[in-house]
């Protein structure tokens, strides 16, 4: 009870006694100047546009030039012109998360839209854009979390409370890479923030990807690349505030991010509007600075809390690894998993590129076999992939390097079982078992993967 007193004792302080009125001096594309009440405001504070005829538009200051203050919509500025009256708004960004959004979606403001009705709310505020916990406040990383795909499960272990990050061009497999994930981990919430997905795939990912038996355990926020730029930055930040309340009611969530990079265009698009300078590739300063405390709100909780374990695409643009975001976010993150487009076009699905991917949380994690039969497993591959031309061109002869004969002998295997079907749910144990009856077929019995040959 006290805390719900509490809350409300909170909620009724942030009524302000008083409006504040000011008035649009200039419109520029989607930059709107606003004077008369610049000296009462400050960055990321909200103002009210109330045009005649039509709802009010939320609008966000993003700077301030010439004694004016700069806000960007959250939506259109159909109707809105000069004079048009600006109410502030001083009340901090919260979000009311509750239990009952679960199997729910919905947009940036937390309104449903699944045609489901209203949206229930909870009794504990959550900061849009809040803190992570204090570095010396939390935990270490937890035990292995079985993910249900194996070649992650296997190659790329993940523990409670780790980031990883998902590289890949477009059309390589994340989607549905990520509604495995979201439909077989053993966490106990999936959070999931489509941020600038194209509208026309929303649906087909809700019912065709994720399907019932995903969508009962998550909560989907979307955000399309039609909307505003603020949209989908809030979509974002909506995403992690979920996260965090499941957190802190003590739950292991699993928060899957489509993508980062939409999230730093929509930053850049803010940021160029303010009038920053930009910088490499096009990106303002303040998009290098936002990653990290996006990404950073993921991760361990404290002591009396769950985790937020994180997984998060970046959109590789032209399938360059090392342009400037993924660059960034590589090293903000724990890890990073690797879609190659060379093994999508094989037909090999998840189209994971073992050897260039890594998780930091290895080997701590793994017992000292399975640490040994990653190593073997890895080497196999390695030593098949550096003889791969010869051995297609038939110049390299059998008998000259026992290691080649023996990588000619085991890659097909090993290529077999890093094939996995969304259809199809693996153990973590299921998967050590395979890998150990493929390298030392004496020691185990491989069970059956469930895949034929092709």
């Amino acid at each position: 009870m006290n805390s719900i007193a509490d809350n409300i004792e909170k909620s009724l302080s942030q009524i302000q006694p008083y409006k504040l009125y000011g008035r649009v001096s200039k419109i520029l594309g989607m930059l709107v100047e606003i004077g008369g009440i610049e000296r009462e405001l400050s960055i990321g504070d909200r103002v009210m546009l109330t045009p005649s005829g039509t709802k009010p538009i939320p609008c966000e200051i993003i700077g301030f030039k010439d004694g004016q203050a700069l806000a960007m919509p959250f939506g259109s500025l159909q109707r809105v012109g000069l004079g048009c009256k600006a109410v502030a708004v001083f009340s901090e960004p919260v979000v009311y998360p509750s239990r009952k959004w679960l199997s729910r979606v919905i947009n940036a403001f937390g309104e449903p839209l699944d045609g489901k009705g209203p949206l229930e709310t909870g009794d504990m505020p959550m900061a849009l854009r809040g803190a992570p916990p204090p570095a010396h406040d939390r935990k270490r990383l937890g035990p292995k979390l079985d993910l249900g795909v194996r070649a992650i499960n296997s190659f790329l272990s993940t523990c409670q409370g780790q980031r990883m990050g998902i590289f890949a061009g477009s059309g390589v497999g994340k989607s549905v890479l990520m509604s495995m994930l979201a439909k077989y981990t053993s966490a106990d919430i999936s959070v999931i923030g489509l941020i600038g997905e194209r509208g026309r795939e929303v649906q087909e990912f809700l019912e065709d990807d994720l399907g019932e038996e995903g969508l009962r355990k998550s909560v989907v926020i979307v955000s399309t690349s039609d909307e505003s730029p603020l949209m989908r930055r809030q979509a974002a930040y909506l995403t992690l505030a979920t996260a965090e309340y499941f957190r802190d009611q003590g739950q292991q969530v699993m928060c899957l991010m489509d993508s980062v990079t939409r999230f730093a265009m929509a930053q850049r698009e803010i940021g160029l509007s303010a009038g920053e300078p930009p910088t490499s590739k096009g990106y303002p300063p303040t998009t290098f600075a936002e990653l990290p405390k996006l990404l950073e709100r993921a991760g361990p909780g404290t002591n009396a809390q769950g985790d937020i374990t994180g997984y998060f695409t970046v959109l590789v643009e032209g399938d360059d690894h090392n342009e400037p975001i993924s660059d960034a976010v590589r090293g903000i993150l724990d890890g990073h998993i690797v879609l190659d487009r060379s093994i999508a076009d094989r037909g090999r699905y998840p189209a994971i590129n073992i050897l260039k991917s890594i998780s930091r949380s290895m080997p701590k994690c793994l017992t000292e076999e399975q640490e040994d039969l990653v190593r073997q497993a890895r080497e196999i591959i390695s030593t098949y992939e550096d003889m791969e031309e010869l051995i297609r061109l038939g110049a390299y002869r059998p008998g000259s390097d026992p290691k080649v004969d023996h990588a000619i002998q085991l890659y097909p295997q090993i290529e077999t079982f890093l094939k996995q079907r969304p259809t199809e749910h693996m153990t973590l144990d299921q998967g050590y078992d395979i890998l150990k009856g493929i390298l030392r077929p004496g020691s185990a019995q491989p069970q059956d993967d469930g895949q034929d040959d092709g």
